[in-house]
Parts: structure tokens; sequence; C-alpha cells
């Protein structure tokens, strides 16, 4: 356990999510999911996936004004998509 926490809290959220022992454990989790039809976990890693690409997206850059308003608009865009779909899928559909 304290190897797994040592992981956890050494490692940038790029770096774990690049690690292929983390992606292997998230595809395991994904198929299990699936299978099992556990909703809640399924939308737990959609928002999970979606967030990352979405900050990986906004994150490039430069230090030009417009392209920092841009990023931000596209970064507060995508985290609405996310979480409309989230409350569609948690709330609105059975």
């Amino acid at each position: 356990m304290d190897r797994i926490i040592e992981f956890l809290t050494s490692k940038s959220l790029a770096e774990m999510a690049a690690d292929p022992r983390l992606l292997f454990g998230t595809a395991v989790l994904f198929v299990l999911a699936v299978l099992f039809r556990w909703k809640f976990v399924l939308l737990f890693l959609f928002a999970i996936g979606a967030m990352m690409v979405v900050l990986r997206y906004t994150a490039g850059g430069g230090g030009s004004e417009t392209i920092v308003d841009r990023n931000m608009i596209l970064f507060i865009g995508g985290t609405i998509v996310i979480a409309i779909v989230l409350i569609y899928f948690v709330f609105i559909r059975d």
C-alpha cells in the first residue's frame, strides 16, 4: 500500500496519464464496468478522460493574450459540455 501511495504522490498528472500500468488498470476497469453495467464508474471514467483531453488540448500555447483567451474559452466550453453530459446521464436518462 505504501508503494501505491508513493507512486501516486511522486508523479505529476501528465506522467500518470502516460504510465502503462495506470492505462492498463483503467482499461481493465472500463471493460469490467461495461460488462457489469456500472453506470457511475463509466461516468467517472468519462469525466476523468474528458477533462484530461480538455486540459491537454488547452494547455499548449504561448504568452500571447489572444491565445490565452482562446484557450480559456475552450477550457470553459469543454468543461461545460462534460458537465452537461454527466448531468444528462446521471439525472435525466434512466
